[in-house]
């Protein structure tokens, strides 16, 4: 199903973030942005959590169909991070003094932002539909 693979691929750039910053937040925030000092390593490790949380939510609810009213919760968290993740990336970008490693943030932040405000608001993808049927008569 598309939206499987949708949130396998945010659970893993989460999970990818999270540890980054879990364990290397004194290192990654001021190489990124040089007036944070280094004993801010507290506020990285506090976003380090909350996608790590979000990433384990995505990983076990995978095979959920998701769009329109189903998974709406899980959709509509997701839309949300990642489309304020993008904006708040996107300002830091294009101020004079943003490190151009944040594209590699931004990018795929942007492109999650889009699929899951996509589903939000289209529904599940049909495909996605008939596959979860044919998995609830084969069990």
């Amino acid at each position: 199903m598309i939206s499987t693979r949708l949130t396998s691929a945010s659970a893993g750039f989460l999970l990818i973030g999270g540890l980054a910053l879990l364990f290397a937040a004194d290192v990654l925030l001021p190489s990124l942005d040089p007036a944070l000092p280094a004993s801010s390593a507290w506020l990285g490790q506090l976003v380090a959590a909350a996608w790590l949380a979000l990433a384990n939510l995505n990983w076990w609810s995978r095979s959920v169909l998701l769009g329109g009213i189903y998974g709406r919760p899980l959709v509509l968290t997701n839309s949300v991070l990642y489309f304020i993740t993008a904006m708040v990336v996107l300002r830091s970008v294009t101020r004079s003094d943003g490190h151009p490693a944040l594209w590699l943030m931004l990018i795929p932040a942007a492109l999650f932002a889009v699929a899951y405000a996509w589903l939000l608001f289209r529904g599940p993808i049909e495909r996605d539909v008939k596959a979860h049927r044919r998995a609830q008569l084969g069990s």
